[in-house]
């Protein structure tokens, strides 16, 4: 009986001195490993937390510098679109001036040319007019001596029989445009 239960028999609460020196031997030399290097892990870690922080601050500053630019990029922007619009307006108003202007000088060109025109035809009436009036006091000077069997050579009675054919003929065209209507 006795070998079977001999591990009851041993205290649990029993201090193996050989194990707690060992373990507390090598807990100092870690004690004393962390209190060495305890000063660097510190400053190492401060370093971070700067080096983290100012990146921070740095990537802050720089999102308020580039909405600040981004501001006054909408600001050009903006100013460049109402200048770009007071000139489409300037445009449209020069545009419109230039063909009023240019409509006015067609208007004063063409009246003119058609006053030219009249002018023209008036001249032209007159003085085909006068040629036909010679032609048909020459004709009618030769019917008429022609007719009457004598000549006509005196100018005088040349032109009293001219006049008398043309108020005849003028009489005639009158009696025939009555009768048309």
């Amino acid at each position: 009986m006795p070998t079977v239960y001999l591990a009851a028999e041993e205290n649990v609460l029993r201090i193996h001195w050989d194990e707690f020196t060992f373990g507390l031997i090598a807990f100092l030399i870690i004690l004393g490993v962390v209190y060495k290097m305890w000063p660097r892990l510190t400053k190492a870690l401060d370093e971070r937390a700067d080096q983290i922080e100012g990146g921070i601050a740095r990537a802050q500053k720089a999102e308020a510098e580039a909405d600040e630019i981004r501001q006054q990029y909408r600001e050009k922007l903006e100013e460049a679109h109402r200048e770009y619009a007071q000139e489409l307006e300037k445009a449209k108003e020069q545009r419109a001036a230039i063909i009023a202007e240019a409509r006015e000088e067609a208007q004063v060109e063409a009246r003119r040319i058609i006053d030219a025109a009249h002018a023209q035809i008036e001249a032209d009436r007159q003085q085909a007019f006068v040629q036909l009036k010679g032609e048909i006091g020459t004709l009618s000077t030769e019917l008429a001596s022609r007719i009457v069997g004598e000549s006509l050579s005196d100018s005088a009675a040349q032109n009293r029989v001219i006049d008398r054919f043309l108020d005849e003929l003028e009489q005639s065209e009158g009696k025939q445009q009555a009768e048309v209507r």
